[in-house]
């Protein structure tokens, strides 16, 4: 479920019709609702309700401190995986024993950043970070809270580039070495293990995976414990998907979810946490854009807008499907029309549907990317010289721009001219 509704025949942020914000912002741009990213944060947080538990949202998914503002003060924790996301978590007001710092490639400066700035735990990935994390909170006199993350061998069943649970995957260590590991940190005078983490992929649409790795986790703490470590957290990740077209299936709903979590590993004790991102904003975000031309090819009509693939690289990158719908309500009975919907840059690839089927629309016709709000914005570059576009949050009947889009001025003057150049 969204707040993106037809309304007296315009489409709505909430209570603000899309068409204001395009006139007082211009297009492209992102909008967020703020009443979905609140829901879909207390989906899980009820849905765990059973136990001790943290929600941390995953911040590589939509980073803006407005957002972000947003889901802290409805008590969720944060999941960042470099030190910019730390301190934009920070920025944004996040308690820091509600930040955990994930990520395969952390570095001595990012690792110190984290500890003196204080952290709620390091999801540890592998022996040499261990070496190095040690080393660090050695230096500063504290001591570092780590899970180790491990890596279960579990086919996601998810597309190959967002899946981190397979064996082939670079991220955590083998679990069939786990035992080793933690006898290492154990040993290490600036580290205190607290628990085990493991992440699987992401946009899962089905639960036996999920199923596969907690078993194996639960398994996994049982032999820790018996070998004398403190196991007292669970990291478990977030990965479930969400329908990014009406028609398909739904996935999973985080009640199915946090009832699967008590089943596999409830008995164990543990406080529970977990790292939703794409379901908590992906459905709360739209990218609305403009026809600039519609253009009749040889065997196909284009739908040229101004939005492009920087703005959103999703279909470029992963084949992804996003609906796309006009912001004016198409009249009932209208025959749709068949269009490759592309953006002005100079590649193919810039291409987000092709014989897409929607109602007909015309030059200056707004249209609407739905479930947008994941992995939009913050995957957004400046490609072809285009200045990163406004993201806006609406709440009820308001809206404000919270991240503006620079003018070409600002973009260019960036650049910096070596003295042999002037």
């Amino acid at each position: 479920m969204d707040h993106f509704l037809y309304q007296d025949g315009a489409l709505h942020a909430e209570g603000v019709p899309i068409a204001d914000i395009a006139a007082a912002v211009g297009t492209p741009f992102y909008v967020y609702s703020t009443a979905t990213l609140t829901r879909h944060f207390t989906l899980f947080d009820d849905a765990l309700d059973w136990g001790d538990h943290l929600v941390c949202f995953a911040m590589k998914s939509l980073s803006n401190q407005a957002v972000i503002k947003v889901l802290a003060d409805a008590g969720a924790g944060m999941d960042v995986v470099s030190v910019g996301e730390y301190l934009r978590a920070k920025a944004a007001g996040v308690p820091c024993d509600r930040i955990v710092f994930s990520g395969v490639g952390k570095t001595a400066a990012e690792m110190r950043t984290a500890l003196e700035g204080g952290i709620r735990q390091f999801n540890v990935e592998s022996e040499p970070e261990m070496i190095v994390l040690d080393s660090v909170a050695q230096s500063l006199g504290l001591v570092a809270p780590i899970t180790v993350r491990v890596n279960p061998d579990v086919d996601a069943k998810t597309h190959a580039k967002i899946a981190t649970g397979k064996s082939e995957n670079k991220f955590g260590i083998p679990i069939s070495r786990a035992r080793d590991v933690y006898a290492m940190a154990a040993k290490m005078p600036g580290l205190k293990v607290i628990g085990i983490d493991v992440h699987i992929g992401s946009q899962l649409t089905e639960l036996a995976p999920f199923e596969a790795a907690y078993k194996k986790v639960a398994e996994l703490t049982e032999q820790l414990r018996a070998d004398g470590h403190e196991i007292s957290r669970l990291d478990l990740g977030g990965g479930l998907g969400i329908p990014y077209t009406r028609s398909n299936e739904a996935p999973p709903l985080p009640t199915e979810y946090g009832g699967l979590i008590q089943r596999t590993v409830g008995h164990l004790g543990c406080e529970i946490e977990i790292e939703p991102g794409r379901l908590i904003s992906g459905n709360a975000g739209l990218l609305v854009s403009k026809v600039i031309y519609v253009k009749s090819g040889e065997d196909r009509d284009f739908l040229i807008i101004d939005g492009a693939m920087n703005d959103l690289i999703r279909p470029a990158m992963y084949e992804a499907w996003h609906d796309i719908i006009p912001v004016v309500e198409p009249a009932p009975g209208l025959t749709p029309a068949k269009y490759d919907i592309v953006g002005p840059i100079c590649e193919s690839g810039d291409t987000f549907a092709k014989a897409r089927e929607m109602p007909p629309v015309a030059a200056d016709d707004l249209v609407a990317f739905r479930s947008a709000g994941a992995y939009g914005a913050v995957m957004s570059s400046e490609y072809n010289s285009r200045p990163l576009i406004p993201e806006v949050l609406v709440d009820g009947d308001q809206f404000a721009v919270i991240r503006p889009r620079p003018t070409y001025e600002e973009m260019i003057a960036r650049d910096t001219l070596p003295e042999w150049l002037k």
